[in-house]
Parts: C-alpha cells; sequence; structure tokens
C-alpha cells in the first residue's frame, strides 16, 4: 500500500524541520512557506483580517527562527508553528489592552535564554547577519527586544534609547519586516562565527572590570574606547571619556562592583548586561543591574549608553 498525501507531507516536515535544526536556512524559509496558509488562518481567526496579522507573521518567523531547535516531534512542526502564531496574536491583544506584552514562546521543559539557545545551532550566524544589515536605528531595539535578557519590554527599550513607545513598535514593525526579506534573500550566504565573538566579548568585560578594579581603566578607555566617545543615558549625551573615568572610579571607590550575567555581541554592537553589587554597609547604594549598550566604529567603542534596571 502507498503512502498518503498526508504521511508525505509529515515526511517532508520531518526533513526540513531536522535540517533547520541543524542550522540549514534554507529549509527552514521552505517549512515557513510549507505552512504560512495555516499559520495566517490563525492570525485571521484570532485577529481579524487587518495589518496587525503581517505584524504576527513576521513576529512568528523570528521565533521560528530562534526556537526551531526545542522541536522535539518534528512531524508535528506544523502545530507548533500554529501555535507560535496564536501565542503572539494573544501577546498583540494584550498591548492593546495596555498590558505590557510578555514574551510567550512554546519552550521545552528544560532550556535557556534565546541567546543561550541561539548558542547551540547555526542559524544563531544567520540572524545575526541580518540583524547587521538593518540600519542602526532599527538594529538596537531588535537587539534588546530579542536578545538582552533585562531591556526587552517596549517601555524599557524606549527607556534606554530615549524614544517614545510609538517609536519603538514602529522600529520594530519595520525590522521584522526586514529580517523577514532577508531571511529569504540569504539563506545561502555565508557568515560570521557568532559563537567565537561572543566568546570574546565576555572575556573583554570580565578583562574590563579586572583591569578598573587595578586602576587600569583609564589604558582600557585608552585602548578599546574612541577618542572622542560619548557616554549616553536615555538617549541624551552625558559627557566623553573624562565621564566614563569619573563614574566608574566613584563606584569603585564607593565599593560597588559590577559582574557579567549577559553578553550580547555584534560587529557593530555590544550590550554587556551587569550585576551591581552594592558595599556590604550600604545594601540599596545602587539599582541591582546595568547594561553597558555600546557601538562600535573601525573596532573601537564610540558610544556608551547605560540603562539601570529599575529598583525592585
Amino acid at each position: 500500500m502507498g503512502r498518503s498525501p498526508m504521511g508525505d507531507d509529515r515526511a517532508e516536515d520531518v526533513v526540513l524541520t531536522r535540517a533547520a535544526q541543524a542550522g540549514d536556512v534554507s529549509s527552514l524559509v521552505l517549512l515557513l512557506e510549507r505552512h504560512r496558509a495555516g499559520m495566517r488562518a490563525v492570525a485571521i481567526s484570532v485577529l481579524g483580517p487587518g495589518p496587525d496579522v503581517d505584524d504576527v507573521m513576521q513576529e512568528a518567523a523570528l521565533v521560528a527562527l530562534r526556537r526551531i531547535v526545542d522541536v522535539r516531534d518534528p512531524a508535528s512542526v506544523g502545530p507548533w508553528l500554529r501555535m507560535v502564531v496564536r501565542n503572539q496574536c494573544r501577546t498583540l491583544l494584550r498591548a492593546a489592552r495596555r498590558v505590557e506584552p510578555v514574551a510567550e514562546v512554546p519552550v521545552p521543559a528544560v532550556g535557556g535564554t534565546p541567546e543561550e539557545v541561539l548558542q547551540d545551532h547555526a542559524l544563531r550566524d544567520w540572524i545575526w547577519e541580518a540583524v547587521e544589515a538593518l540600519s542602526p536605528a532599527l538594529r538596537l531595539p531588535v537587539v534588546l527586544r530579542y536578545f538582552s535578557t533585562g531591556i526587552t519590554s517596549y517601555q524599557q527599550i524606549a527607556a534606554a534609547c530615549g524614544i517614545p513607545v510609538a517609536t519603538v513598535r514602529s522600529r520594530l514593525h519595520q525590522a521584522r519586516a526586514a529580517l523577514a526579506r532577508a531571511l529569504t534573500a540569504t539563506a545561502a550566504d555565508g557568515h560570521d562565527d557568532v559563537r567565537r565573538r561572543t566568546a570574546a566579548s565576555w572575556q573583554e568585560a570580565r578583562g574590563m572590570l579586572v583591569a578598573a578594579e587595578h586602576g587600569d581603566f583609564g589604558r582600557v578607555v585608552r585602548d578599546r574606547y574612541s577618542p572622542d566617545v560619548s557616554l549616553l543615558a536615555g538617549g541624551a549625551r552625558l559627557g566623553g571619556a573624562e565621564l566614563l573615568l569619573a563614574g566608574m572610579d566613584m563606584d569603585l571607590s564607593a565599593g560597588v562592583r559590577q559582574r557579567p550575567l549577559h553578553v550580547v555581541a555584534g560587529r557593530s554592537l555590544v550590550i554587556w548586561e551587569m550585576e551591581l553589587v552594592s558595599p556590604p554597609d550600604d545594601p540599596e547604594h545602587c539599582p541591582p543591574g546595568v547594561a553597558w549598550i555600546m557601538t562600535l566604529a573601525d573596532g573601537r567603542f564610540d558610544r556608551v549608553s547605560l540603562h539601570h534596571a529599575a529598583r525592585p
């Protein structure tokens, strides 16, 4: 007896899903195309026809990029993709009711952050190459939204970038559309090794803190930061290298220490998320954390934006 068309479809899903999990972007493109009609039908059934459907489809494609490795049963990838769409629709509806959107993504019982998942398969290289192709104005909100651990809500991104929440939404919409186009256009291209770059950035963050504690932060600034570096907060320029040095010296003199918690490393944008440890005699001295959001020009940091985590 021959195989049924449904059986053939499931067999092809298995082949494409396993290839995508191994890092083949072209297979993921084919997988999304195969299930696009069903995914779109789910979005329309929840949201009704309109532009929000396109936003949800783009968001679902990005979720699939980051989470395809979580699919335990490749034959059931279709229902998994439709569940991703349904969850993104619910997030959008919550946001419309002025409730802060919370990423609702199917995750395995044991897993890590999206960035940790990306470290486990080759799709991370394609994603970063596509992100690097975005304009700086679009790149930063995308990296904060999808790759940071503490600056993911629209309000947090708006505060870190010094722009209105409506602008964050608009830029994320534009960025998702650009990434969706890049998914098909650059699927077969070769890309940088993000794992190596991220490991080097972890080492640099730790080395910078060790140097600072030994009174050598000035050398780090001279070596790695542009002479015209700008220090910003909330999108507003506060000063340059002198203020960066004075701020670090003030924190160390007060007994404040920083510990790296999470690193995001692109060619043009680096984020170091740090835990701030207050001195023992003044446990409320500083907020719980700070993110160093840094852009690079000619291999040196030229802009440093500090975003402090809110106190509990």
